[in-house]
């Protein structure tokens, strides 16, 4: 018996964007022009999940994992190729398919704002046709899990973020669907609260072999959930495989982020210099001024250990501020495009 979940075969998703021009003149003109490009979101991309999976799909921002999500969930209609969810085209019946998925946002909630958390609950179970069994018994999961009855009496507004997510990932599971989008469920939340939602969500795919997938920059969920993960990247997939194989490459890497006082244009430049003329070519990967005014050093700790960096970087320039990340998921992507994974 076939047990694929998802089935993707040659999908694509193109958009045709106008060629837009500056200007009150230029936007009078954009009113009668053909002028158009066509963006390719989504690129000729294969791949099925079979059930039970936690399957992690990743890439940087505006690699197509959004567009791939919104399709497989029937907001979108594929420009090209066959995309099967549970046996069916999910854009061609929306609210059949519905009954059979759940999605968490991180940035969005499907809790009405100012109702209690356990009214929001109630109209969900009316909304998915919910029989009281059912509810009652995936409830009581959550109460067993984390406690979920102490918050039943808030309004969804007064909830912390950690609690939010919480509430959310129960609404979706509430209906028993067998297949759940979770996309940056751990956004923004403390580590106590993303460790309690990683062993609920590891419980309820274990205990109802619900399929998940989970798009995310926390590469530290994908480690903790997944055994497979897909990377996508400019719309084409570049790594469809075992999650073991990626984290013994990219495992090691930390990113160093540091505040430097006075910082001056050229300055990131001197600083990957002068690590590579003390700790060689290949310790520091790349050294990068980002937009929000860190400066990242990537650091391979299996060829150089990480406070060598610190106290080199700290006794070259003026410090304010230091942070310790795990490395970005764009570094990854231009690893595996420079060849790490051959």
């Amino acid at each position: 018996m076939n047990d694929t979940v998802v089935h993707v075969d040659h999908l694509s998703k193109h958009f045709r964007i106008l060629n837009r021009r500056e200007g009150l003149g230029g936007a009078i003109r954009d009113l009668f022009s053909a002028d158009y490009k066509t963006v390719r979101a989504v690129d000729d991309i294969s791949f099925d999940i079979q059930a039970g999976e936690i399957v992690g799909y990743i890439g940087p921002n505006g690699a197509g994992k959004s567009t791939t999500i919104k399709m497989m969930t029937g907001v979108l209609k594929p420009s090209d190729g066959t995309l099967l969810v549970s046996g069916n085209e999910p854009y061609a019946n929306r609210r059949r398919n519905a009954q059979t998925m759940g999605v968490v946002f991180g940035q969005r909630t499907q809790l009405w704002w100012d109702l209690p958390v356990i009214e929001s609950f109630r109209i969900l179970k009316e909304i998915y046709r919910v029989d009281d069994a059912t509810y009652e018994k995936h409830l009581g999961m959550f109460n067993e899990l984390v406690d979920l009855k102490a918050l039943y009496s808030q309004p969804v507004r007064k909830l912390s973020l950690g609690q939010r997510m919480l509430c959310d990932i129960t609404a979706s599971f509430l209906h028993n669907p067998r297949i759940v989008f979770l996309d940056e469920p751990s956004i923004g939340l403390d580590v106590s609260v993303k460790s309690k939602i990683r062993s609920v969500i590891r419980e309820l795919n274990r205990a109802q072999r619900t399929t998940i997938i989970l798009t995310t920059h926390d590469l530290g969920d994908v480690e903790a959930l997944c055994r497979r993960i897909i990377i996508i990247d400019k719309g084409k997939i570049i790594y469809d495989g075992p999650i073991g194989k990626v984290t013994a490459l990219f495992g090691a890497y930390r990113t160093l982020k540091v505040q430097i006082h006075n910082y001056k244009e050229g300055t990131s430049d001197q600083l990957e210099a002068a690590l590579g003329a003390r700790f060689g070519g290949d310790a520091a990967i790349a050294v990068e001024h980002t937009e929000t005014g860190w400066t990242d050093v990537t650091v391979n700790q299996d060829q150089v250990p990480l406070f060598d960096v610190l106290r080199f970087v700290m006794e070259t320039l003026p410090i304010k501020d230091v942070r310790i990340v795990e490395i970005s998921m764009e570094n990854v992507v231009q690893q595996i495009y420079d060849g790490a994974l051959k």
